[in-house]
């Protein structure tokens, strides 16, 4: 039997926004809570520790989409798209900066996604992006293809992608996160750390694997 974890539930969560074609901020609206509480911001606490919903919210949840507790936990135990080797989507780097290719929690959505298989994912929201260009070098190459999971929770060290207020998306290393800032380090150790406030963000997202 699936374990219930954090992924799953948030992933459940996803699931019945998507069934209304919603983001993750328009479910919580529909659902009477704060329009941020069902952000991938909110997943994660600023210590990085998983934070999980509250059964009030997941009441809330249930009752504005009239799904009933079984189909939620059905939606818990499903298997993971991307663990029976169906296809993920892909789109270039410098591409996935553009509107429409994701919402506002970091998960991919709308057209001009290209497919990809990759089997050993364990996230049904999992992504590929792939590089363009040399600026990511040594680590990543021109081609190199990344999949990102976006339910997975970044801690320190790992590598990342994000996505700022300003549309740009950049894949760097999670050096420290705090409640107001997020510092990240280039592949590339000639260059300085960046620090961004965390209101600069739109969504930040787990490297899993990459074609090097």
């Amino acid at each position: 039997m699936n374990r219930l974890t954090h992924t799953r539930v948030w992933n459940a969560i996803d699931a019945l926004a998507r069934r209304y074609s919603l983001s993750a901020s328009g479910l919580a609206k529909r659902a009477g809570l704060d329009p941020t509480s069902l952000n991938k911001s909110k997943r994660i606490t600023g210590e990085g520790r998983p934070r999980w919903p509250t059964t009030e919210s997941i009441a809330k949840v249930l009752e504005a989409t009239g799904a009933s507790f079984d189909d939620f936990t059905a939606l818990i135990t499903a298997e993971p798209r991307a663990g029976r080797g169906e296809p993920i989507p892909l789109i270039g780097l410098t591409q996935a900066g553009g509107g429409g290719f994701f919402d506002d929690g970091g998960f991919p959505v709308g057209q001009g996604w290209d497919q990809i298989r990759f089997p050993k994912v364990d996230d049904e929201n999992a992504y590929a992006l792939e590089v363009t260009g040399d600026s990511m070098q040594p680590l990543y190459r021109d081609g190199d293809i990344l999949i990102v999971s976006p339910n997975s929770a970044p801690r320190k060290g790992d590598r990342v992608v994000l996505r700022t207020t300003d549309g740009e998306v950049m894949a760097k290393i999670l050096v420290r996160r705090t409640a107001k800032t997020v510092e990240l380090a280039s592949f590339n150790p000639a260059h300085a750390n960046l620090v961004f406030p965390m209101d600069r963000i739109d969504w930040m997202a787990r490297i899993v694997w990459a074609s090097q």
